[in-house]
């Protein structure tokens, strides 16, 4: 195409040029353009175009020219095109193979699931009883929640707004905003500007609509949504709307408004998945799943730098303050703990624990598993380190994590009053924690 309007101009060029002349005529002759014959010679002659055609003409060639003629890149732009395109892909994949390279050195060592002490992590579902893995914990609450408007809309609005919104901060503000137009509304009853909410109101919006389950609550209270006309505009805006309400009716808001002001977060309750196992000498034998690790990836890069500097840093003269600095870090690595408790028949009793749970949790543990729970028992820590059920120090500040052996003994002096009084041990734990007794792997 751009040869065809090439040769379109010189041919116009050409023919605007005038006449020719000979090589060997003087250069001093005269170049004017022989007179064209008139066409009443009546011979049929071209007209050579003026030079307003000739602008005409050359404007609309290089209108056409710019609208049919593709970008032509040069082979420079080509070749910076590709130079940049190759750049960017090894650009790429080099921070691709430095995100792996990082991942596979902080991260933590996935075991065969065989030969790990427990599977994993698992919370019950308070609602529904349910045992859940720790990713899917969440998404299982949030469905029993709604699954609960149908049995009582008020109960399950209130768990609504404490469980689903994490800015605790926004929850308050919400729970204050509401509680503030119920007291309004049962302070006066007959006004209606206290019944009617306006959505696009600026302390609405900011305050109730924001957080999750805040409509609904009002809505379980007997507000209805309506369009109401506005003075001062045209179109209808959309308000929620509250009947008069009986002296009876007035009376059951306040007490919904407390359940409100009263309510807490629906939270998973940690499973402690009680497990037997038959005497072994692997009891102090502990492979852990990656969920007991509360390592975040610069602590976990930082983890091969540390054991390497342990051999040094335990030659150095430390204090007392530096050493328990250096536990406490090492502590909270970890999020739960795996207890192993040996008992005095020999079976070991399994449980998984919150880091942070205090020892009063571990005794009630044992305790429920026992026939006798009543009775009083001691645990012993390793290093021969007793413990009481009445201090309440967390299982971390105690060095039970991420995992540990304790060995349990009766309170000594009951077991002679009862021996004195010719009556048996009694029996350990429960028959169906007995039912369920394995072998450690």
């Amino acid at each position: 195409m751009k040869k065809f309007f090439d040769d379109i101009k010189k041919d116009i060029k050409f023919k605007s040029a005038g006449p020719g002349k000979k090589l060997a005529e003087d250069s001093s002759c005269s170049t004017k353009p022989e007179k064209v014959q008139s066409s009443s010679s009546g011979k049929n002659h071209r007209h050579s175009p003026g030079e307003g055609a000739q602008m005409a003409g050359a404007a609309a060639l290089a209108r056409i020219e710019q609208h049919q003629r593709p970008k032509v890149h040069t082979s420079q732009d080509a070749i910076r095109n590709q130079v940049k395109r190759e750049l960017e892909a090894e650009a790429t994949a080099q921070a691709e193979k430095e995100k792996a390279d990082i991942a596979e050195e902080t991260k933590v060592p996935v075991k065969d699931p065989a030969g790990l002490s427990v599977s994993g992590v698992y919370f019950i579902c308070p609602l529904t009883g349910a045992s859940l893995t720790k990713s899917g914990r969440e998404v299982h609450i949030k469905e029993a929640i709604l699954m609960r408007f149908e049995e009582d809309a008020v109960e399950a609005s209130v768990m609504m707004i404490h469980t689903f919104n994490k800015d605790r901060e926004k929850v308050k503000a919400a729970v204050d905003i509401i509680s503030k137009y119920v007291d309004n509304i049962c302070k006066n009853p007959m006004e209606e500007k206290y019944r009617k909410l306006k959505l696009s109101n600026k302390v609405f919006q900011e305050k109730v609509r924001c957080v999750e389950g805040g409509r609904e609550f009002l809505q379980s209270l007997g507000f209805t949504s309506l369009m109401l006309p506005v003075e001062g505009q045209e179109e209808e805006e959309e308000f929620l709307v509250l009947p008069v309400q009986s002296p009876d009716d007035l009376e059951l808001m306040k007490e919904r408004r407390d359940r409100l002001q009263r309510g807490e977060a629906v939270k998973a309750q940690l499973d402690r998945r009680p497990q037997v196992f038959r005497s072994s000498p692997n009891a102090q034998r502990f492979e852990l799943p990656p969920e007991f690790y509360n390592l975040t990836a610069e602590e976990l890069k930082k983890e091969q730098q540390q054991r390497s500097d342990l051999v040094e840093k335990n030659a150095m003269l430390r204090t007392k303050a530096m050493r328990e600095k250096e536990e406490q870090r090492e502590r909270r690595k970890y999020n739960y703990t795996l207890l192993r408790i040996r008992l005095p028949d020999g079976h070991l009793l399994q449980g998984t624990f919150y880091a942070w749970d205090r020892l009063p949790a571990l005794f009630e543990f044992v305790r429920e598993s026992l026939v006798d729970g009543w009775q009083p028992f001691e645990l012993v820590a390793p290093g021969s380190q007793k413990i009481e059920e009445s201090d309440e120090v967390a299982l971390a500040e105690r060095n039970l994590v991420p995992a540990a052996l304790l060995t349990f003994s009766w309170d000594a002096a009951v077991q002679a009053d009862i021996a004195a009084a010719g009556g048996k041990s009694p029996a350990l734990l429960k028959p169906e924690l007995l039912g369920t007794v394995r072998s450690l792997s």
